[in-house]
C-alpha cells in the first residue's frame, strides 16, 4: 500500500508538470506568440527548475524523510501554481510592456510564472526515491522503477493537454483542476501517514 501511493503521487507529480508546461504555451501565445523563441524560452525555464528541484528535493529526503513532509511538497506546488491564475495576466501585462524582445519576454515571464511551481514539482521525484529504498542493493532498481512511473505521468500529461484538456476546457479551469488535485495528494500522503504510523 506504501509503495501504491508512492508511485500514484509521482505519477501525478510527472503529469502535472507537464501538463502546465504545455499551458505556458497557451498563457504565453497571446502576449509573443507562438514561435520556436517562446517554446525555447518555457522549455529552458523547466529544465532548469526541475533541475534545481532535483538537487532540493534529494538534499530535503535525507532529513527525516515522511508521507507528511512528501505531502507538503504536493501542498506547496498547488500553492505556487496559484498565482498563474491571480496574477498571471498582471505579471504578462507588466513583462509584455517593459521587455520589446520576444524572446527576452517570454523568457521573463517564463521565469515569474513557472519558475517556482516547477522547482517545487521536480523536489517530488527524488523525495519519492527516498521513501522507496529500503536497502542500497535494490536503489537502482526502484530509482528505475520510481522514473519510469513519473516519466509515464509525463507522458499522459503532455497528450492529455495538448490533445484533450486544451479543447475542452479554458487554460483557467485546467488549472484549477490540477491545483485540486495537487492539494488531493497532499491530502492522501498525509493519510497513508498517519495511517502507517497507526499500524505501528
Amino acid at each position: 500500500m506504501h509503495k501504491a501511493i508512492i508511485f500514484l503521487l509521482a505519477f501525478t507529480g510527472g503529469f502535472t508538470i507537464m501538463s502546465v508546461e504545455l499551458l505556458g504555451g497557451r498563457i504565453l501565445a497571446p502576449w509573443f506568440g507562438s514561435s520556436v523563441h517562446v517554446w525555447g524560452s518555457i522549455i529552458t525555464v523547466f529544465m532548469l527548475a526541475l533541475s534545481i528541484g532535483y538537487l532540493l528535493g534529494g538534499r530535503l529526503s535525507v532529513i527525516g524523510p515522511s508521507l507528511s513532509r512528501f505531502g507538503l511538497l504536493f501542498f506547496g506546488g498547488a500553492v505556487m501554481v496559484l498565482p498563474l491564475l491571480l496574477f498571471g495576466d498582471a505579471m504578462m501585462i507588466w513583462v509584455f510592456t517593459h521587455v520589446e524582445d520576444p524572446r527576452y519576454g517570454s523568457l521573463l515571464a517564463s521565469v515569474l510564472l513557472f519558475g517556482l511551481p516547477t522547482v517545487l514539482l521536480g523536489m517530488i521525484s527524488p523525495y519519492s526515491v527516498r521513501l522507496l529504498i529500503r536497502d542500497t542493493h535494490h536503489s537502482g532498481q526502484v530509482a528505475g522503477q520510481l522514473y519510469f512511473i513519473s516519466t509515464l505521468g509525463s507522458a499522459l500529461g503532455t497528450l492529455g493537454t495538448s490533445f484533450y484538456f486544451v479543447l475542452w476546457f479554458a487554460v483557467d479551469r485546467i488549472l484549477i483542476t490540477l491545483i485540486v488535485v495537487l492539494i488531493a495528494c497532499g491530502l492522501l500522503a498525509l493519510l497513508a501517514d498517519r495511517l502507517e504510523i497507526s499500524a505501528k
